[in-house]
């Protein structure tokens, strides 16, 4: 873990940090995982620790590119001679001259001697000879030249790259392996309120499921970290202490929800200032503004607010990011973009990231529609979100039609029916 040298003031700890301010302090204690090889089939999904160039060209070969004959482009006879059949996977002997041809098929090496290859359907076979019917064959016709594909020593991936199916395909064909990538984030999520049960549970008086938690499972497996625990913990102090002690070291990331506001029974964030260094407790962010965020030489915590809108806008902004970063990742921001809005929608007094519909117009404008009603405890204004609007606080209003930055979640849709 990065070590921060400014230990932070009580009224530096307690001020309400801009989220841009929030994220680069963040980032600036995140580390890098460290390496470790794996096989090509537990590597999707990964990000590779180095960059890779060719080993070696692609294909290695002249290659056919279709089933037909491989001929010697300048002959102006229509008939050849067959002479041989080269197959996929092997190499003949035999040498191509004017007046032959060697039938051959898709991916095969081409004869020494032939120059293109004529396909299949623009043949006809008579005994051991066929007839050309296509009028003028192109030297190189037909054929994959060596190195087409890469040629050795050609830049390929950089590091940070996530491996996808042709990333795997491509170190594969250089015979790249095992390969080398970031270890994978691992991650404890720790539910904190007596109130929460389990969600096969039935719900008893001033009971809550816990729904928190298997958000945040979900948003931690979309960024390919790894969730190590994931439990609850009593509003017990000795009890949540253990817990979190235990989780810190055993974790690269631990998430906390509940418990961090100003609640008798708002254990978490008394805790924090125990057990790891605090950074900073509060935001100018809705929602989210009891966001808490600390270090130890392990692991960093993130003491989210148990709302589960604040909870998933905190792990956007700031935890998505430092698991990306941590994974190795050379992309780790959500596209922003300006969108026009289609509906007014009133500032607050703080910068407020509000979950919207974003789609793409006849003319490719980027229009947003608003989810609905934004309160903190309102899942649903996530469903069908594909974006966050960020809507800075002012006096008036925002109007319809005006443009505003927001941050994509997802691509955004079609034209609007």
């Amino acid at each position: 873990m990065r070590a921060d040298t400014n230990s932070p003031s009580d009224a530096d700890l307690d001020r309400m940090w801009p989220p841009d301010e929030a994220q680069g302090k963040v980032r600036s204690l995140t580390p890098l995982l460290t390496v470790e090889q794996v096989s090509l089939r537990t590597a999707v999904g990964r990000y590779l620790a180095a960059n890779i160039v060719a080993v070696e060209d692609h294909p290695p070969f002249a290659a056919a590119t279709m089933d037909g004959y491989a001929v010697i482009a300048e002959d102006a006879s229509p008939w050849r001679e067959v002479i041989a059949e080269q197959m996929a996977g092997g190499a003949i002997a035999a040498t191509v001259t004017e007046g032959t041809a060697v039938r051959i098929t898709t991916g095969a090496p081409i004869p020494c001697g032939a120059n293109a290859v004529v396909p299949v359907e623009e043949t006809e076979a008579a005994d051991d000879h066929i007839v050309i019917h296509q009028e003028r064959t192109v030297p190189g016709a037909n054929i994959r030249p060596i190195g087409s594909d890469l040629r050795r020593g050609d830049p390929v991936l950089r590091a940070g790259t996530p491996l996808g199916p042709a990333e795997i395909g491509i170190l594969a064909g250089q015979g790249l392996v095992p390969v080398a990538v970031r270890r994978r984030p691992r991650v404890s999520i720790v539910s904190t309120g007596d109130e929460l049960v389990e969600p096969d549970r039935p719900l008893g008086p001033g009971q809550v499921r816990d729904s928190n938690r298997f958000s945040l499972e979900a948003a931690v497996s979309e960024t390919g970290a790894e969730t190590v625990w994931s439990g609850r913990a009593p509003d017990i102090l000795a009890d949540l202490r253990h817990v979190l002690t235990e989780r810190i070291a055993a974790s690269d990331v631990v998430i906390t929800t509940g418990g961090v506001s100003m609640g008798q029974l708002d254990l978490v964030k008394p805790l924090l200032s125990e057990l790891a260094t605090v950074h900073f407790r509060r935001l100018f962010l809705k929602p989210g503004k009891p966001l808490n965020f600390a270090t130890t030489e392990a692991a960093l915590i993130f003491g989210v607010p148990g709302n589960p809108v604040s909870a998933l806008v905190s792990f956007e902004l700031f935890i998505r990011p430092a698991l990306l970063m941590m994974a190795g990742a050379a992309d780790i921001d959500r596209p922003r973009v300006q969108v026009q809005l289609d509906a007014p929608l009133t500032a607050g007094d703080r910068i407020e990231f509000q979950r919207a519909m974003v789609f793409t117009d006849e003319t490719g404008l980027l229009h947003a529609s608003s989810t609905g009603a934004q309160q903190s405890s309102r899942l649903s204004s996530f469903l069908g979100a594909n974006a966050l609007l960020i809507i800075v606080p002012r006096a008036e209003p925002y109007a319809a039609g005006e443009r505003v930055e927001a941050l994509l979640l997802g691509a955004p849709a079609g034209a609007a029916s």
